[in-house]
């Protein structure tokens, strides 16, 4: 399992307990592994069951206190028990990560199949509804704590041959912003991350060209590696980022600056 280093802050999320959606591979499992490497309890929720187990071993074999178990974000009874149960499991909520998404096919919008739009906005949008709905209580019942909703650039760009994806991170960011608003008072803050094309297994079916078309849309000159989306989620999660609230934060190597 890949880890990041952390010997600025060890340990900060020492005594909290924290549930990483879509945990198993790409981004939310470098930020399963960057939060056992500071403490945490972590419990990660993934479609993939198998990969999910074996992502929670690869921590418990470190030291780290992890559970797995299947989620599907589409389904809210699924949602509502999976959470329920890393609760359970972990003696309580303090942390999440909504980071479950698909990204959809390439298409122009009048000619964008029905059946995409709608599991698309299923998973990246419902999802992160559902997510919130069943976790915010747990966490208040555990005396507060941080939430990250993972949206992407597309939350404030467009990008042709994605409405199904670039609508349902605009959402995303629309709905953070109003959840912090509600909670800002009770000891809860929620914050959105907006990653730009990270080198992940969401990208593993792309050809060479494509690649570098993508590229070349970020002024540093390459992708971002996920180990770098988790430090910014880390920071968000953490005591040092106790003033931010409902906010969007962009990591993407320039591409917004265009």
């Amino acid at each position: 399992m890949t880890t990041t280093q952390n010997t600025g802050h060890a340990q900060e999320f020492t005594g909290r307990n924290a549930l990483v959606t879509g945990g198993a591979s790409g981004i939310g499992l470098a930020v399963a592994a960057r939060l056992a490497a500071g403490g945490a309890a972590v419990a990660i929720a993934d479609y993939n069951e198998e990969a999910a187990h074996k992502a929670a071993a690869d921590l418990a074999a470190g030291g780290v206190r992890a559970t797995a178990l299947r989620m599907d974000v589409t389904d809210p009874e699924s949602v509502r028990a999976g959470t329920e149960a890393a609760a359970e499991a972990l003696g309580g909520l303090h942390l999440a990560v909504n980071n479950a998404g698909i990204s959809g096919e390439a298409a122009p919008t009048g000619e964008y199949p029905v059946e995409v739009w709608r599991r698309v906005l299923a998973t990246n949008l419902d999802g992160v509804f559902y997510s919130l709905r069943y976790e915010l209580p747990l966490i208040l019942a555990a005396g507060g704590g941080a939430v990250v909703n993972m949206a992407s650039i597309l939350g404030t760009n467009g990008f042709a041959g994605a409405p199904a994806y670039v609508a349902a991170k605009h959402g995303v960011v629309g709905l953070t912003k109003t959840a912090a608003l509600e909670y800002a008072g009770q000891g809860v803050r929620i914050n959105a991350a907006g990653p730009g094309f990270i080198d992940t297994p969401l990208l593993s079916g792309m050809d060479r060209a494509a690649h570098d078309a993508l590229v070349t849309l970020h002024p540093q000159g390459r992708l971002g590696r996920a180990e770098e989306v988790a430090e910014l989620t880390a920071f968000l999660l953490s005591h040092r980022a106790s003033f931010i609230n409902g906010s969007y934060h962009l990591i993407d190597g320039g591409y917004s600056a265009r």
